[in-house]
Formats: structure tokens, sequence, C-alpha cells
């Protein structure tokens, strides 16, 4: 198993699924802060992600409880199914209770698809490739999620608005297609029954993994912040493609997502994650001292390296410490604390911000002061191991 290869079909399959997923819901999100204005719901900008966590967070232990009994591939077609039917309802918003109604709908979808996504990778990498393998992957979903806006930001400013919710939502029907033709991992599944959708105390959060949850909350705290908030900074900067930070973030993450993870296989996880919560910190204030295109695209390259860093170790870490019947429950609750941390730096970002281009500053270096307090706590969390 130490040499097996990684690059076989089922993994190249579902690298392809995740980029496709990952662009179709990405690809809308520089164009929704400008939508919601037209609807009249300017002021309410940072609900716009934060709601869609809100539904991710809540469905993450019943898409782990399912992923972990009736398969990991029905889950992840079910979220990018949930991905495919929003696109295509957004058009047909026209009002700011109905945008939000469809936010959280639009929540489902990542709530179960990252879920089964990793499960599945789990389940047929080695052990000792584990953080290289979600490195891999980490980079389909990057590609993804900087293909999705830059397209987004051009398609939306070259033609209708909807005309980008259909382009998501083609890209998400094609996510589904591929994953139709792969085969289950998990050997021993059950037939769906709604019976499965009742949850016990002890089915929601795996115990196992609180400690790297509770980092993950901390760390993309500031990736919630800046999906909330960069538009309308790049508009404030002049900067006509509102996914061109994204996309260079998202691009700057993709050589070293492998090569962190393939370090954190060799040296360990904790050692990775502390150099990758300090350097979020850095970038958050670089961000904030940002006043011209090639300044904040020199921060989105620190942003991105750190975010890089970051993902694949912290899943690796996870999957380590859980039981291997248990890794839908404990990947879920990882997910869990994710869209917590998201939600919370869309929420309180939204909050500082108030819509108010004066209050850039300080918005960025709350950011960064969680950022700091994610290093920290890694810090203290496992000084006992050391």
């Amino acid at each position: 198993m130490k040499n097996a290869r990684l690059f076989k079909g089922p993994f190249i399959a579902l690298a392809f699924s995740a980029f496709l997923f990952f662009a179709s819901f990405n690809m809308i999100i520089p164009m929704l802060p400008d939508f919601l204005t037209s609807l009249g719901g300017g002021e309410y900008k940072g609900l716009i992600i934060a709601l869609f966590t809100i539904t991710a967070g809540l469905s993450r232990p019943f898409s782990g409880k399912l992923a972990d009994r009736i398969g990991r591939l029905p889950v992840m077609i079910f979220g990018a199914v949930v991905c495919f039917v929003s696109g295509l309802a957004y058009p047909f918003v026209t009002g700011v209770i109905a945008f939000f109604a469809l936010r959280l709908l639009h929540g489902f979808s990542t709530g179960f698809t990252p879920t089964g996504n990793a499960a599945y990778v789990a389940d047929i990498v080695p052990v000792n490739r584990r953080g290289e393998a979600m490195g891999i992957i980490g980079v389909a979903i990057s590609i993804g999620t900087a293909t999705g806006n830059v397209v987004g930001g051009y398609i939306g400013s070259a033609f209708p608005i909807d005309y980008v919710f259909y382009a998501s939502a083609a890209t998400a029907i094609m996510s589904v297609l591929i994953l139709s033709g792969m085969n289950e991992t998990l050997a021993d599944r059950v037939e769906f029954n709604f019976g499965l959708l009742k949850l016990k105390k002890d089915e929601i959060i795996e115990k196992r993994v609180i400690v790297p949850a509770v980092y993950m909350a901390l760390s993309v705290f500031s990736f919630g912040l800046v999906l909330t908030i960069m538009p309308d900074y790049s508009a404030h900067l002049d900067i006509s493609n509102k996914g061109l930070f994204f996309a260079v973030f998202v691009l700057a993450s993709l050589g070293v997502r492998i090569i962190a993870g393939k370090i954190s296989d060799k040296i360990g996880r904790v050692k990775v994650l502390k150099v990758s919560s300090f350097l979020l910190a850095i970038a958050m204030v670089l961000i904030a001292l940002s006043n011209s295109l090639i300044s904040l695209m020199g921060a989105a390259i620190v942003f991105g390296l750190a975010m890089g860093m970051n993902s694949p170790t912290v899943f690796a870490w996870a999957i380590d410490l859980a039981d291997s019947n248990k890794r839908g429950k404990a990947l879920a609750t990882l997910y869990i604390f994710l869209e917590i941390g998201i939600g919370m730096g869309a929420f309180i970002s939204g909050w500082v911000y108030s819509n108010n281009t004066a209050f850039f500053e300080r918005t960025f270096f709350t950011g960064a002061a969680i950022a700091l307090s994610a290093f920290l706590f890694l810090n203290v969390a496992t000084k006992k191991n050391k």
C-alpha cells in the first residue's frame, strides 16, 4: 500500500467531480452582493454567506450518518443535485426574503457533497499518503473555486446575471453525471429510510476530532470574511472583476496544498498548521493595508499560501484521529465547525463593515485577530502531546 498509485480512475473521477461542484456554487458568489442590492437588501450582505453556512452546518450530522450507512455516492449526488436546482431557481427570485430562503436551500449542497467526498478519499487512499491525497483533492477544489469565480465574474460583467445562474446549474449537473458513473466504496450499506434521519446525541459530534474541529472554525473565520467583504473591497479599489482576488488566492494555494499535505505526512499535522495559521494572520493584515490592485493581489497570494497549507492538513489530521467505521461522522463534525467558522466570519464581518467603506480596515484586522487566536489555540490544545 505504501507505493500505491493515487491517480487511478476513481480518484481522478472524484477530483474532476469536486472541481465541477465547487466551480458551480462559487460561480455566483462575486455577483450575489449586487444581486441582493438590486432586490433592496444591500445592508444584509453579511447574510449571503452566513445563511448558506447555517443549513450546510445543520445538515452535516445527517450527511455524516448517511455517508456511513447508505454510502458515500448518494450523499455526494444529493448535494450536487441541490446545487443544480438552486442555480435554476435564482432567476425567479424577486424579493429579499425569497433570496435568503433560497440561500438556505442552497446550503444543503455543501452540507452533503464535501462530506461524502472526503470519506470516499479516505476509503481509497493508503494511510501514509492521506495528507498528500487530501492536498490533491484540495487542488481540484481550488481550481474549481478559482474557475467558478473568474468565469462567474466574467459572465456577470458581460451578460445579464441570469446567465451566471444557468451556467452554475449546468456545471452542477455535470458533476452529478460523473458521480453517477462511479462505484460505491462503503462495504456494509443499508437502504435509505426516513428513520436514518433521526439523530441521537452521540451521532452529532465525534469527540475524537474536537480539537481539529475547533481549530478549523477559528482558521476559516477569515475565509467567511473574505467571501463577504471582498466583492465590495475590490470595487472600492477600482478592480472591475470582483472574482479576481478569489482566483489569485486559490491559484496561489494549488502547489502548496500538495506539498503541505506531503510534509504533514512526514513531520506531523500540528507543525504545519501552526505555520499556516500564523501566515493567515499576516495575510489579513496585508489585505487591510492594501491600496491598489498590485498590493491586494500580493496579499491574495499570502492568503492563498496560508489556506492551501491549512485545508488538506486539518482534514488529514481529523481522519487520523477517527475510527475507520466513523469517518463520515468525524468529517461531518469537522465540516460543522467549518460552517460555524465561515458563517461567523461572514456575519461578524458584515456587522463590523456595516456597508461603510470607512470600516474596511478594522474589518480585516478583526480577521487577523481571529487567525492569531487559531494559532494560540493550537499551541495550547496540543501542548500536552509534545
